[in-house]
C-alpha cells in the first residue's frame, strides 16, 4: 500500500514526537548525574556531525555567508536560552505539563508575526490566543502568595523560541535552511565550549542548591560512564526528529503536520507514569484542553486563509 504525501507527514511527524518524548523523558531521567550544558554540547557536537554527513553524502553545497550576522546570534541565542529553561523545567515539573505550556509557543508566533513581519491577525485568532493564555493559567493555577516562579520557564521557553522562529521567518528569504543550520550549530557549540571554561569544572557547584540549579552548575562529564549512551542518543533524538519535522513540512500541507505535533502532549504523559508516576491532574487536563483547542483553531484559521503563520515551521526543533 501507497501512502499519500498527507499520511507520510502525520508519520514522520509521529516519529518526530516520539524522539522528542524520549529526549525529554531520558534528560528528566538523568538530570542529577549531568549537567544541562554537557547535555546541550553532546546534543549538537553529534547532530552537527550527523547532519553535515548527510549533506556531504547529498553534496547539498551550504552557502557560509549570512545576509544576518546579527540575526542570526541572536536567533541562535533566543534558541539557547528557550531550550536551557525548558529541560531545566523538566528537572521538576512532570512532563506532558511542561510540554503543554511550551505549546504556548504558536500563540506568541501569532502575536511576533503581527508586530515584526506585519501579518493580519483577525478578531478569531485573538480571541484564540486569549484562549490558550486561559488554558496556560489553568494549568499554572497561580495563587501568588506561594507562587512557584520556575513554573512559568516552560512559557519563557516557548516565548524565545517563538522569537527564534519569527527572525527564522524574516531572514529565510536570504539564508536558506542550510546556512542557517550551518551558524546554529556553529554558534551553539562555540557557546557551549565558552560555557565549559568558565563554570565546566563545577566551581559554582554547591550541594545544598536546589536540584534545579545544581543541573546548571554541576562539574561536567564526570559520570561520563554512565551517561554517554544517553548523550548520544540526544544527538541521534534531535537529527532524526529534525529531517522528519521539516520532510513531514516540506511534502504535507503544515496546517495538517501541525495538529499532529500535539500529539507530543500525549506522548509524554507514558513514560511520565512509567518512569516517574506522574498523573495529570483534572485541572492540568482541563488546561490542557484549552491550549490545544486554542492551537488548533489558529491552525483552521491559517488554513481558511491560506495565511500560514504558526503553522509554518514546527513547535519543537
Amino acid at each position: 500500500m501507497t501512502l499519500d504525501n498527507t499520511s507520510k507527514g502525520i508519520f514522520l511527524t509521529m516519529i518526530a514526537m516520539t524522539m522528542f518524548a524520549m529526549q525529554d523523558s531520558l534528560i528528566k531521567y538523568i538530570f542529577e548525574k549531568s549537567s544541562l550544558y554537557e547535555i546541550f554540547l553532546s546534543r549538537y557536537v553529534v547532530a552537527a556531525i550527523l547532519m553535515f554527513g548527510y549533506l556531504k553524502l547529498r553534496n547539498i553545497h551550504v552557502n557560509l555567508k549570512t545576509q544576518y550576522p546579527y540575526l542570526t546570534f541572536l536567533r541562535v541565542m533566543f534558541h539557547f536560552i528557550a531550550f536551557s529553561a525548558f529541560f531545566i523545567s523538566l528537572t521538576y515539573m512532570p512532563l506532558a505539563t511542561a510540554n503543554a505550556l511550551f505549546f504556548s509557543c504558536p500563540f506568541f508566533v501569532s502575536m511576533f508575526a503581527t508586530f515584526f513581519l506585519k501579518e493580519f491577525i483577525g478578531i478569531r485568532r485573538w480571541l484564540a490566543i486569549a484562549f490558550g493564555f486561559t488554558g496556560v493559567l489553568i494549568v499554572l493555577n497561580p495563587n501568588f502568595s506561594d507562587f512557584d516562579y520556575k513554573s512559568l520557564l516552560p512559557v519563557m521557553s516557548a516565548f524565545f523560541y517563538a522569537a527564534s522562529m519569527t527572525i527564522t521567518k524574516y531572514t529565510s528569504d536570504k539564508d536558506n535552511i542550510y546556512t542557517q543550520m550551518f551558524y546554529f550549530y556553529l554558534i551553539a557549540i562555540t557557546l557551549c565550549v565558552i560555557l565549559f571554561f568558565i563554570m565546566g569544572s563545577g566551581q559554582y557547584y554547591n550541594f545544598e542548591q536546589d536540584p534545579s540549579i545544581q543541573f546548571i552548575f554541576r562539574e561536567w562529564f564526570t559520570e561520563l560512564e554512565y551517561t554517554w549512551k544517553f548523550l548520544l542518543f540526544f544527538g541521534f533524538a534531535a537529527s532524526i526528529a529534525f529531517v522528519c519535522i521539516f520532510s513531514a513540512y516540506i511534502i504535507a500541507s503544515p496546517s495538517v503536520v501541525s495538529l499532529f505535533e500535539y500529539s507530543l502532549i500525549i506522548m509524554s504523559m507514558i513514560p511520565g507514569y512509567f518512569l516517574f508516576s506522574e498523573i495529570p491532574s483534572s485541572r492540568t487536563l482541563l488546561g490542557v484542553s484549552f491550549i490545544i483547542g486554542a492551537g488548533l483553531y489558529i491552525y483552521l484559521r491559517e488554513k481558511i486563509r491560506e495565511q500560514y503563520i504558526a503553522t509554518e515551521t514546527p513547535v519543537r526543533r
